[in-house]
């Protein structure tokens, strides 16, 4: 195995995106496998052409208005918010009109609480799990309110097959889908969420998943034999999913009786000279996708990875706009918990005035400028200062009061004079 000349071949893969984004990222999950294996994005360049390193061109891609296209889907934000995070990208932070965090926000469904985008799309979810919990803060704090998670944690529990797999498709509350055959690549996808949205790798459901996929091994390489055959793209997945679950892939459940594990079967398909990873056993080329997937997971990878720090003279770990533009339209990710079960998220567009805002312009908009709509209806007092003392019909009552939380720190009185920043992820709750 020569790990070395992988990297060297994510780099280059890395490089040919920063040539070419203006037209379109093709390789963006090489940022996943680059954080993983301890290498940071901006020390990605072109022939040496620092102007063109990959994060800068990343984010100047991210900051383009026609981006993703005009009609996106919320896996477009989710991938990208993933990667940014890999990239030193600061995804709710991106330029002063980007914020991919409340971008995911704005797919959450209202009437089916806990999903993002269609929930025939169970990949939606998923991703979504993976994206709000795994990217966190530039100081490390996951910044979305524990009644998001607990949300999503109950749809993907629900969406789990008797098999202890999952797919890509909704399998709650349908039998039928409930008894189909669990599909590899999401199985990893899923526990990777579940396990970066807080839950143990002693979990019940943690160890269905892991018996679905100790069932699929080939006792002779190693493999996980996925609905598509053995191939290098669905075992990268699987592992990518154990990596993120603290799982070891190399031993107990997943040493065959031949002694194989699927790092084995990874490792079987890199090409050496050159480092990169093939996608089936009997190709005879590298292919991209499959070296970024392999190296991702042989090198201990989830589904993404706090960057590292830059080798390059100056270079920060981080990039992300500090302040507001003043007439700059933006959008901040808002959610709002009654404390009696009922959660909205939303995605809250306004136009700052300075290079702050306060929560009382925050929810002001949100009552006509928020997608879904219907997050916040009416707020007391409607203007000037003061505590909330009514937020949605619901009023302040002995201890039980509004409060607020940003970037997922402590939960304090809500009022309207409260400051907010660019890109703050704000989680408004009625509680003790």
């Amino acid at each position: 195995m020569d790990l070395l000349v992988a990297d060297d071949l994510l780099a280059t893969v890395c490089a040919r995106v920063a040539v070419t984004a203006g037209s379109g990222l093709s390789n963006e999950w090489a940022f996943s496998a680059l954080a993983a294996a301890g290498t940071a994005a901006v020390d990605v360049t072109p022939g040496g052409d620092a102007s063109k390193n990959a994060r800068t061109v990343y984010r100047t891609l991210l900051s383009t208005a026609s981006w993703p296209s005009a009609t996106p889907v919320v896996t477009d934000y989710e991938r990208a918010t993933l990667n940014a995070y890999a990239a030193g990208i600061d995804p709710a932070r991106v330029p002063a009109g980007r914020n991919l965090v409340a971008a995911i926000y704005g797919y959450w469904q209202p009437a089916e609480a806990g999903y993002f985008g269609p929930s025939a799309n169970f990949n939606g979810t998923v991703f979504a799990a993976l994206a709000l919990n795994g990217a966190r803060t530039q100081s490390g704090v996951q910044r979305v309110p524990p009644a998001l998670r607990d949300t999503i944690i109950t749809r993907l529990r629900a969406n789990q097959h008797n098999d202890g797999g999952w797919n890509y498709s909704k399998a709650d509350g349908n039998a039928t889908q409930l008894a189909a055959t669990s599909d590899i690549d999401m199985t990893g996808a899923a526990i990777a969420a579940l396990c970066v949205s807080g839950v143990p790798n002693t979990d019940t459901d943690i160890v269905q998943a892991k018996a679905f996929l100790k069932s699929k091994l080939v006792a002779a390489s190693g493999a996980f034999n996925a609905l598509f055959g053995v191939n290098t793209d669905s075992n990268g997945w699987a592992v990518s999913g154990l990596n993120a679950c603290g799982i070891n892939p190399q031993t107990g459940d997943f040493l065959t009786s031949q002694g194989k594990t699927p790092v084995d079967f990874l490792i079987a398909q890199q090409f050496n000279p050159g480092g990169g990873f093939k996608y089936l056993p009997s190709d005879a080329s590298p292919s991209a996708y499959a070296s970024i997937d392999g190296r991702r997971a042989v090198v201990g990878g989830g589904f993404t990875a706090a960057p590292s720090a830059s080798v390059t003279s100056g270079a920060p770990q981080w990039v992300g706009q500090t302040v507001f533009t003043s007439g700059t339209a933006t959008k901040l990710a808002l959610t709002v918990d009654d404390g009696a079960g009922a959660l909205g998220a939303c995605s809250v567009a306004l136009t700052p005035t300075g290079t702050t805002t306060t929560l009382g312009a925050v929810l002001d908009a949100a009552t006509s400028a928020a997608t879904p709509s219907g997050c916040v209806t009416g707020v007391t007092p409607p203007s000037g200062t003061g505590t909330f003392t009514t937020l949605n019909g619901k009023a302040n009552s002995g201890s039980g009061t509004w409060k607020v939380s940003v970037d997922g720190g402590a939960f304090t009185g809500a009022t309207r004079e409260k400051v907010i920043s660019i890109g703050d992820t704000i989680a408004v709750r009625w509680g003790a």
